[in-house]
């Protein structure tokens, strides 16, 4: 298979071009060349897709499936589909279920409603750049584009900071701030099951929209720090605290603690979509544990958080341990 990713030196590309590579496929790159690298064998091809000719690199390709992990304009993944709309069979654009437009609700599915976007556009929040650039690649692709709506992406390679965060913190040891209930349901996907998923369905030319993440009781905020603490093997002691008291503190669920959203939470229903199509279609979630090792593993390979290709640094990803001092000693 002949295998083009649009990106691929970031989180969710890096990981799907490892994929296609380790099942033997042929595998071209297509970004600036400014960030990170690709395995050898992979073919690299240079351009900024906002800049005029900024696709040229790609003429007179052609390829099975192609992998978009655009989140910038949804006009520039537009031009990109038009591009390659008579050079590709299958096309998968990785999107997010930010693009819903009730954060709130739990049980979203595919047929739930979007934030208004404009497939055109050349601005808006991340919401509206991810539904337009949905919209961008379906009027192009029809039936022949898969839009992945991905949920909460963890594993090796994240270069975000949210598990990593609470591995480096249960590494410290002593007391670690935990929000309870331990029983709290956290739905998220392995990054290598949503490449291989995507890769499967591409090479099935499976088209429309689905809830790429795993089931909503994937796992459990307990089930996830227990593993974060048998991982690093520190000795560190989970002080489950009611999440009312963390809030009164002024600690930010998700930013602050990452990967925490409490019930009640505006988005709350991101940790809760509905899967049924996306498990139907064949995407598979290997457990807690082996995401969290692995991801440990391959931290203390790195020994940081990665840049985020072409993108900004997100800030303020973990509690100040002064804080979370605080909120232990109150």
């Amino acid at each position: 298979m002949r295998l083009l990713v649009l990106g691929g030196t970031g989180f969710v590309g890096g990981a799907t071009v490892t994929e296609a590579v380790r099942r033997g496929w042929s595998v071209t790159v297509f970004n600036r060349g400014l960030h990170g690298t690709v395995p050898s064998g992979v073919h690299r091809l240079r351009g900024d897709r906002t800049a005029p000719d900024g696709l040229a690199a790609l003429a007179g390709g052609e390829w099975d499936v192609a992998v978009d992990t655009w989140d910038g304009a949804p006009r520039a993944a537009g031009d990109a589909a038009r591009a390659l709309v008579d050079a590709v069979g299958h096309y998968v654009y990785v999107s997010s279920g930010s693009v819903y437009a009730d954060h709130a609700a739990a049980g979203l599915h595919e047929d739930s409603p979007v934030v208004a976007a404009d497939p055109g556009s050349v601005d808006g929040d991340y919401p509206q750049l991810k539904a337009g650039a949905e919209r961008a690649v379906r009027e192009v692709f029809g039936q022949r584009a898969l839009v992945a709506r991905a949920g909460l992406i963890l594993g090796p390679g994240e270069d975000i900071g949210r598990l990593p965060w609470w591995l480096r913190r249960v590494e410290r040891g002593g007391d670690v701030l935990a929000p309870a209930p331990a029983d709290l349901p956290v739905q998220y996907v392995d990054v290598r099951d949503l490449a291989g998923w995507m890769l499967e369905a591409g090479t099935r030319r499976v088209g429309g929209t689905f809830n790429a993440v795993g089931r909503p009781a994937q796992t459990t905020m307990g089930e996830l720090l227990d593993a974060c603490v048998a991982a690093t093997g520190a000795d560190a002691r989970l002080l489950w605290t009611d999440p009312a008291s963390i809030l009164a503190a002024g600690v930010q669920p998700w930013s602050d603690l990452p990967i925490w959203l409490p019930r009640g939470h505006p988005y709350r229903g991101l940790l809760e979509q509905d899967v049924t199509r996306a498990l139907a279609a064949g995407l598979t979630c290997r457990p807690v544990a082996e995401t969290v090792g692995d991801t440990w593993r391959w931290l203390r390979e790195v020994g940081a958080v990665p840049p985020r290709a072409g993108r900004p640094q997100r800030s303020s990803i973990g509690l100040d341990p002064t804080v979370e001092a605080a909120v232990l000693a109150a």
